[in-house]
Protein backbone atom coordinates (compact mmCIF):
# COMPACT_ATOMS: atom_id res chain seq x y z
CA UNK A 1 0.00 0.00 0.00
CA UNK A 2 1.44 3.53 -1.18
CA UNK A 3 2.08 6.14 1.33
CA UNK A 4 -1.04 8.42 -0.49
CA UNK A 5 -3.87 5.02 -0.63
CA UNK A 6 -2.01 4.64 3.72
CA UNK A 7 -3.16 8.26 4.54
CA UNK A 8 -6.68 7.98 2.36
CA UNK A 9 -7.75 4.91 5.09
CA UNK A 10 -6.16 6.51 8.14
CA UNK A 11 -8.59 9.53 7.04
CA UNK A 12 -11.36 7.42 6.92
CA UNK A 13 -10.86 6.24 10.14
CA UNK A 14 -10.68 8.92 12.11
CA UNK A 15 -13.55 10.47 10.61
CA UNK A 16 -15.77 7.66 11.67
CA UNK A 17 -17.24 8.99 14.93
CA UNK A 18 -20.72 8.94 14.60
CA UNK A 19 -21.19 5.50 15.87
CA UNK A 20 -23.50 4.48 18.65
CA UNK A 21 -20.57 2.90 20.94
CA UNK A 22 -18.12 5.56 19.90
CA UNK A 23 -14.87 5.17 22.39
CA UNK A 24 -13.28 8.66 22.64
CA UNK A 25 -10.26 6.77 24.48
CA UNK A 26 -9.70 4.14 21.49
CA UNK A 27 -10.41 6.93 19.25
CA UNK A 28 -7.66 9.18 20.44
CA UNK A 29 -5.11 6.55 20.87
CA UNK A 30 -6.01 5.59 17.14
CA UNK A 31 -4.83 9.46 16.54
CA UNK A 32 -1.86 9.26 18.50
CA UNK A 33 -0.63 5.73 16.60
CA UNK A 34 -1.56 6.41 13.27
CA UNK A 35 0.97 9.81 13.39
CA UNK A 36 3.59 7.78 15.05
CA UNK A 37 3.33 5.37 11.93
CA UNK A 38 2.88 8.40 9.46
CA UNK A 39 5.67 10.51 10.49
CA UNK A 40 8.19 7.83 11.70
CA UNK A 41 7.86 8.85 15.44
CA UNK A 42 8.91 7.06 17.97
CA UNK A 43 6.09 7.54 20.31
CA UNK A 44 3.16 10.00 21.10
CA UNK A 45 1.09 11.95 24.13
CA UNK A 46 -2.29 13.66 23.93
CA UNK A 47 -3.48 16.01 25.92
CA UNK A 48 -7.14 16.92 25.95
CA UNK A 49 -9.01 20.12 27.96
CA UNK A 50 -11.89 18.92 29.57
CA UNK A 51 -15.52 21.61 29.59
CA UNK A 52 -13.82 23.46 33.10
CA UNK A 53 -10.63 24.24 30.89
CA UNK A 54 -8.16 21.64 33.10
CA UNK A 55 -6.14 19.43 30.34
CA UNK A 56 -5.71 16.20 30.55
CA UNK A 57 -3.57 13.21 29.11
CA UNK A 58 -5.90 11.40 27.33
CA UNK A 59 -3.89 9.21 25.02
CA UNK A 60 -0.32 7.74 24.40
CA UNK A 61 1.75 5.18 22.73
CA UNK A 62 3.76 4.05 25.09
CA UNK A 63 3.47 4.08 29.23
CA UNK A 64 7.16 6.43 28.76
CA UNK A 65 5.05 9.18 26.72
CA UNK A 66 2.43 9.15 28.56
CA UNK A 67 4.61 9.45 31.59
CA UNK A 68 6.63 12.45 30.09
CA UNK A 69 3.08 13.84 29.22
CA UNK A 70 2.10 13.85 33.06
CA UNK A 71 5.49 15.65 34.03
CA UNK A 72 4.48 18.29 31.38
CA UNK A 73 1.31 19.47 32.76
CA UNK A 74 2.47 19.14 36.71
CA UNK A 75 5.85 20.98 35.63
CA UNK A 76 3.34 23.43 33.56
CA UNK A 77 6.32 23.73 30.77
CA UNK A 78 6.39 22.05 27.39
CA UNK A 79 6.19 22.03 24.15
CA UNK A 80 2.48 20.46 24.16
CA UNK A 81 1.40 23.29 25.97
CA UNK A 82 3.03 25.83 24.45
CA UNK A 83 1.30 24.46 21.44
CA UNK A 84 -1.92 24.17 22.99
CA UNK A 85 -1.86 27.94 24.26
CA UNK A 86 -0.99 29.39 21.09
CA UNK A 87 -2.92 27.19 18.70
CA UNK A 88 0.14 26.47 16.44
CA UNK A 89 2.46 23.69 15.79
CA UNK A 90 5.57 23.47 18.34
CA UNK A 91 8.19 22.43 15.62
CA UNK A 92 11.77 21.62 14.60
CA UNK A 93 13.21 23.70 17.58
CA UNK A 94 16.71 23.78 18.32
CA UNK A 95 17.68 21.73 21.19
CA UNK A 96 19.48 24.46 22.97
CA UNK A 97 16.06 26.55 22.49
CA UNK A 98 14.39 23.88 23.92
CA UNK A 99 16.77 23.52 27.00
CA UNK A 100 16.02 27.33 27.81
CA UNK A 101 12.59 27.01 26.96
CA UNK A 102 11.72 24.11 29.12
CA UNK A 103 14.45 23.17 31.20
CA UNK A 104 12.58 20.52 33.38
CA UNK A 105 10.79 19.08 30.36
CA UNK A 106 13.90 18.87 28.40
CA UNK A 107 16.04 17.06 31.09
CA UNK A 108 13.29 14.62 31.43
CA UNK A 109 13.11 13.64 27.91
CA UNK A 110 16.45 13.28 27.67
CA UNK A 111 16.75 11.15 30.19
CA UNK A 112 14.11 8.79 28.74
CA UNK A 113 16.26 8.51 25.52
CA UNK A 114 14.42 11.16 23.38
CA UNK A 115 16.21 13.76 21.06
CA UNK A 116 13.67 15.67 19.54
CA UNK A 117 10.07 16.32 20.69
CA UNK A 118 7.70 17.76 17.73
CA UNK A 119 4.04 19.18 18.91
CA UNK A 120 0.74 19.82 17.08
CA UNK A 121 -2.54 21.63 18.04
CA UNK A 122 -5.91 20.27 18.15
CA UNK A 123 -7.56 22.45 16.67
CA UNK A 124 -11.06 23.83 14.29
CA UNK A 125 -10.54 27.48 13.46
CA UNK A 126 -10.16 29.26 16.86
CA UNK A 127 -10.98 26.63 19.21
CA UNK A 128 -8.21 24.39 20.69
CA UNK A 129 -8.70 21.61 22.46
CA UNK A 130 -5.58 19.98 22.90
CA UNK A 131 -2.43 18.95 21.62
CA UNK A 132 -0.23 16.09 20.86
CA UNK A 133 3.17 15.55 21.58
CA UNK A 134 5.53 13.26 18.69
CA UNK A 135 8.62 12.28 20.43
CA UNK A 136 12.09 11.20 18.87
CA UNK A 137 15.16 9.03 19.55
CA UNK A 138 17.32 11.00 16.84
CA UNK A 139 16.87 14.26 16.19
CA UNK A 140 14.73 14.49 13.71
CA UNK A 141 12.54 17.58 11.55
CA UNK A 142 9.49 17.68 10.20
CA UNK A 143 9.27 18.94 6.46
CA UNK A 144 7.06 21.44 5.26
CA UNK A 145 4.83 17.88 3.70
CA UNK A 146 4.99 15.52 7.35
CA UNK A 147 3.91 18.76 8.59
CA UNK A 148 0.98 18.98 6.85
CA UNK A 149 0.02 15.14 7.27
CA UNK A 150 0.54 15.34 11.02
CA UNK A 151 -1.73 18.84 11.46
CA UNK A 152 -4.57 16.97 9.35
CA UNK A 153 -4.24 13.95 11.14
CA UNK A 154 -5.16 16.32 14.29
CA UNK A 155 -7.88 18.60 12.68
CA UNK A 156 -9.67 15.57 11.21
CA UNK A 157 -9.55 14.24 14.65
CA UNK A 158 -10.25 17.40 15.87
CA UNK A 159 -13.67 17.87 13.79
CA UNK A 160 -14.76 14.46 13.94
CA UNK A 161 -14.73 14.97 18.32
CA UNK A 162 -16.15 18.06 17.77
CA UNK A 163 -18.64 17.11 15.26
CA UNK A 164 -19.47 13.94 17.68
CA UNK A 165 -19.95 16.34 20.37
CA UNK A 166 -22.33 18.74 18.17
CA UNK A 167 -24.64 15.69 17.77
CA UNK A 168 -25.01 15.14 21.39
CA UNK A 169 -26.25 18.11 23.42
CA UNK A 170 -23.63 20.43 26.09
CA UNK A 171 -24.70 18.64 29.36
CA UNK A 172 -23.86 15.28 26.94
CA UNK A 173 -20.68 16.71 26.16
CA UNK A 174 -19.21 17.17 30.15
CA UNK A 175 -20.80 13.57 31.13
CA UNK A 176 -19.29 12.03 28.31
CA UNK A 177 -15.97 13.50 28.97
CA UNK A 178 -15.94 12.86 32.61
CA UNK A 179 -16.84 9.37 32.17
CA UNK A 180 -13.47 9.12 29.79
CA UNK A 181 -11.32 10.69 32.43
CA UNK A 182 -12.95 8.18 34.92
CA UNK A 183 -12.26 5.29 32.07
CA UNK A 184 -8.90 6.83 31.28
CA UNK A 185 -8.21 5.85 35.45
CA UNK A 186 -9.62 2.84 35.03
CA UNK A 187 -7.84 1.68 31.99
CA UNK A 188 -4.38 2.77 33.90
CA UNK A 189 -5.19 0.76 37.23
CA UNK A 190 -6.38 -2.41 34.61
CA UNK A 191 -3.11 -1.76 33.20
CA UNK A 192 -0.89 -2.32 36.63
CA UNK A 193 -2.89 -5.03 37.43
CA UNK A 194 -3.11 -7.24 34.12
CA UNK A 195 1.09 -6.80 33.75
CA UNK A 196 1.46 -8.09 37.51
CA UNK A 197 -1.06 -11.02 37.10
CA UNK A 198 1.21 -11.99 34.31
CA UNK A 199 4.30 -10.38 33.96
CA UNK A 200 4.01 -8.62 30.58
CA UNK A 201 4.82 -5.04 30.03
CA UNK A 202 2.28 -2.38 30.91
CA UNK A 203 2.51 -1.77 26.86
CA UNK A 204 1.77 -5.03 26.49
CA UNK A 205 -1.21 -5.17 29.35
CA UNK A 206 -2.64 -1.99 26.98
CA UNK A 207 -2.54 -3.44 24.00
CA UNK A 208 -4.38 -7.04 25.11
CA UNK A 209 -6.68 -4.91 26.51
CA UNK A 210 -7.89 -2.48 23.85
CA UNK A 211 -7.56 -5.93 21.72
CA UNK A 212 -9.95 -7.89 24.35
CA UNK A 213 -12.14 -4.50 23.99
CA UNK A 214 -12.52 -4.21 19.85
CA UNK A 215 -12.78 -7.98 19.44
CA UNK A 216 -15.90 -8.57 22.43
CA UNK A 217 -17.55 -5.40 21.23
CA UNK A 218 -17.43 -3.75 24.80
CA UNK A 219 -15.89 -0.18 25.74
CA UNK A 220 -12.46 -0.14 27.42
CA UNK A 221 -13.19 1.49 30.70
CA UNK A 222 -15.72 -1.65 30.93
CA UNK A 223 -13.00 -4.31 30.47
CA UNK A 224 -10.73 -2.22 32.36
CA UNK A 225 -13.08 -2.29 35.43
CA UNK A 226 -13.86 -6.49 34.78
CA UNK A 227 -10.20 -6.74 35.04
CA UNK A 228 -9.63 -5.35 37.91
CA UNK A 229 -12.66 -7.12 40.11
CA UNK A 230 -10.94 -10.52 38.51
CA UNK A 231 -14.18 -11.45 36.11
CA UNK A 232 -12.21 -11.40 33.13
CA UNK A 233 -9.09 -13.26 33.87
CA UNK A 234 -9.96 -16.24 31.93
CA UNK A 235 -10.70 -14.19 29.18
CA UNK A 236 -7.60 -12.19 29.51
CA UNK A 237 -5.77 -15.06 29.66
CA UNK A 238 -6.98 -16.73 26.43
CA UNK A 239 -6.33 -13.19 24.70
CA UNK A 240 -2.86 -13.75 25.99
CA UNK A 241 -2.61 -17.50 24.45
CA UNK A 242 -3.44 -15.84 21.32
CA UNK A 243 -0.99 -12.95 21.44
CA UNK A 244 2.09 -15.11 21.48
Amino acid sequence: MSREQRLASVFVELADTLVADFDVIDFLHTLTERSVELLQADAAGLILVDPHGQLHVLASTTDQARVLELFELQASEGPCLDCYTTGQPVVNIDLAEVKARWPHFQTATTAAGFRSVHALPLRLRGQVIGAMNLFCRTRSNLSDDDLAVGQALSDVATIGLLQERTVRHSEVIAEQLQAALNSRILIEQAKGVLAERTGIGVDAAFAVLRAYARSSGRQLGAVAAAVIDGSLDAAMSQSLGHSE
